[in-house]
């Protein structure tokens, strides 16, 4: 009996601290969880074009107008809305792109990411340089052409 409970309480124990804890000390805002979806699918996007595949965008990234911020960070949504709707702009256009010019208009939607985050939120910048691609991967894609 006693060594039931001990398994028991291990097991327990263990799905605890197994558990995911936040990435944002300040809590998990919709926006902070949105820009999070927005990098993973940017990240597949890159992969897919770098594989020579039509890249499938997945992300509701429209709703960066309306997903709320963390309550403690005070974001100016008079300078944060004109680089919300330049980041909607660059992904209509990447959507919207033929094959040829997809990797020139990714670059500019990482960009539209990277313009907004050097002025309203510089955290993130270090983990946006990963989505650009590298001088390899854009002489690796040119040749492929």
């Amino acid at each position: 009996m006693i060594c039931v409970a001990s398994v028991i309480m291990l097991m327990v124990n263990t799905s605890c601290t197994d558990m995911p804890k936040s990435l944002n000390p300040n809590g998990d805002s919709e926006l902070a969880l949105l820009m999070r979806e927005m990098y993973d699918d940017g990240m597949k996007t890159k992969q897919q074009l770098l594989d020579g595949k039509e890249p499938e965008v997945h992300v509701k990234y429209k709703r960066i107008h309306t997903a709320k911020t963390t309550e403690s960070l005070h974001v100016d949504v008079s300078s944060f809305s004109p680089f919300a709707s330049a980041y909607e702009i660059a992904m209509d256009s990447f959507i919207s792109e033929n094959a040829s010019n997809k990797v020139a208009a990714y670059q500019t939607m990482v960009n539209a990411c990277m313009n907004c985050h050097q002025t309203v939120c510089p955290g993130p910048k270090v983990k946006i340089k990963h989505m650009y691609f590298s001088e390899e991967e854009l002489a690796s894609l040119a040749a492929g052409k």
